[in-house]
């Protein structure tokens, strides 16, 4: 069978039996189980109650009797994916000038591939949308790569510019500054923030422009963007400073204690973060100065001052010695 393969009543399965027989926990009804193997599910009559009756197996739908047998059955190519602008559905010819015997291809032949290869590339790319795509999205890849994004977050900031392109937002805008601005929307909403600083030392872009792509991309599109979180920043901050695991650990539980407290409302997150480690720093006998940290976050060290003394309020530490007042 090609494809998912459906297990059934033919299949012997006692479990499947038993449920079929077992009431519904619900109603309490017996014997209204109904099946629907489109989706795997069986579901009661009288109360619509879903209950999962029978298993759906994606794996491969042949058999291999030896080592290296499947490798040579194998039909199917890489899954589609946002990060190339045909979403790699097409074919590709290989730059390697050899036949399928793995024999060395050359003369006449090889100048023909050679042809062929250039041709196919340019059909790749059928009108002014994907080559667009293709400008974005290796400029995407560029941008990520010196972020070191991962590739959930790069497939998240190419869907978004791909809706951005269908809402025509591109028009009138660079691409750098949209790709940018798709990379900043992909990292809050995934939970991996960076700041607009950070998006900008890497763009071809500044940060005024990013912001302003942001704004209108959020708009248009009302994409749903979650607050920034103190406690995003802080692993990645800590690593910059070479800080141990106990000092992120420290950080991270000063924040759940402060972070409904209302003398924090309506700071900004990295200041916030970024107080957390200097504070955690201290405690743990693993200081760093105000200077340092600051450069890290890309905050003031005055930030980092008026939210340390704010932190050590709500937690009733003396800001001036915070290690001699800690509470076991």
């Amino acid at each position: 069978m090609n494809g998912c393969e459906i297990m059934t009543e033919d299949d012997k399965n006692p479990e499947y039996v038993d449920e079929m027989d077992e009431p519904c926990d619900e109603c309490g009804a017996k014997g209204e189980w109904e099946k629907d193997e489109s989706r795997g599910e069986t579901w009661c009559k009288l109360c619509g109650n879903v209950s999962q009756a029978f298993e759906i197996d994606y794996g491969k739908d042949w058999r291999v009797f030896s080592d290296g047998e499947g490798a040579s059955q194998e039909r199917t190519g890489m899954p589609s994916t946002n990060l190339l602008h045909d979403k790699g559905l097409t074919t590709d010819i290989a730059w390697e000038n050899k036949d399928y015997s793995g024999s060395a291809i050359g003369g006449e032949a090889a100048k023909r591939m050679n042809r062929l290869r250039r041709q196919h590339a340019r059909t790749r790319v059928r009108n002014s949308t994907e080559r667009n795509l293709v400008l974005a999205l290796g400029e995407l890849d560029r941008l990520a790569g010196r972020m070191g994004l991962p590739t959930s977050v790069r497939e998240e900031a190419a869907y978004i510019y791909r809706k951005a392109v269908e809402a025509k937002l591109v028009r009138g805008r660079s691409i750098e500054g949209m790709v940018a601005a798709c990379i900043f929307t992909a990292c809050r909403r995934s939970g991996n923030a960076r700041t607009l600083d950070e998006v900008g030392a890497y763009s071809k872009t500044g940060r005024k422009e990013i912001g302003r792509t942001y704004r209108a991309l959020c708009k248009a599109l009302k994409v749903r963007v979650p607050p920034t979180l103190p406690t995003e920043y802080v692993p990645r901050f800590c690593t910059d400073l070479h800080l141990p695991t106990k000092v992120q650990t420290t950080a991270m539980r000063m924040l759940e204690e402060t972070q409904n407290h209302t003398a924090m409302a309506g700071r900004g997150p990295t200041g916030i973060a970024a107080a957390s480690i200097y504070l955690a720093g201290i405690l743990e006998d693993n200081r760093r100065t105000q200077r340092e940290v600051a450069d890290v976050a890309g905050v003031t060290e005055v930030t980092i001052r008026n939210r340390f003394k704010e932190m050590c309020g709500v937690l009733g530490l003396n800001p001036d010695d915070p290690a001699s007042s800690k509470t076991e």
